[in-house]
């Protein structure tokens, strides 16, 4: 369920924020974000950190929350949850360089574990496609056995289609934590 507010424990490290926020405890070597936010259009008034591109598969106002935890030596998870998209469609996700901008360029190419210009691929990038239900909720989450590079991801953006040839249409500007 997408909300608000959130708070978690990850293993002695507490996290309790309001609209997002991330914890890397120095005593442990658990770290992990939890943000929520809801698309508006890039020119709306008051700017969100989720952004809309196509208001046709994600309406302004569709929420959409990103966790990422995870722990020195054993990887990480990302996992995503929308709702309010257009129901029954089947969309793309993946981890990007950048955070979002008005142009849905900004947020970079996807994040990629080992850099490779020539091949974009699921099991060197962060995935969470998913297919949104006849109530347009939908989740997706996935384990690697690698963490983020400091300064190296800033965005999850969704594309209309599954995989790598989608158009972006939306993109939420996600803290992500680079692992100890």
């Amino acid at each position: 369920m997408v909300r608000g507010a959130v708070g978690g424990v990850l293993a002695g490290a507490v996290l309790v924020v309001a609209g997002g926020g991330a914890v890397a405890d120095a005593g442990t070597d658990v770290y992990g974000v939890r943000t929520a936010a809801r698309f508006s259009p890039p020119t709306a008034f008051i700017a969100s950190s989720a952004l809309t591109y196509d208001q046709q598969l994600v309406p302004a106002a569709a929420a959409i929350e990103v966790s990422q935890r995870g722990g020195t030596g054993r990887g990480m998870t990302v996992s995503l949850s929308v709702d309010g998209l257009a129901p029954g469609h089947a969309f793309g996700a993946h981890v990007h360089q950048k955070p979002c901008g008005a142009d849905p360029r900004a947020a970079g190419g996807h994040f990629q574990h080992v850099v490779d210009p020539e091949q974009e691929n699921a099991a060197n990038e962060v995935w969470l496609d998913f297919t949104t239900d006849g109530s347009g909720r939908g989740a997706a989450s996935v384990h690697k056995a690698w963490g983020l590079r400091p300064g190296e991801a800033g965005s999850v953006v969704i594309h209309d289609a599954p995989g790598t040839e989608g158009k972006r249409i939306a993109c939420f500007t996600v803290p992500f934590v680079a692992q100890p």
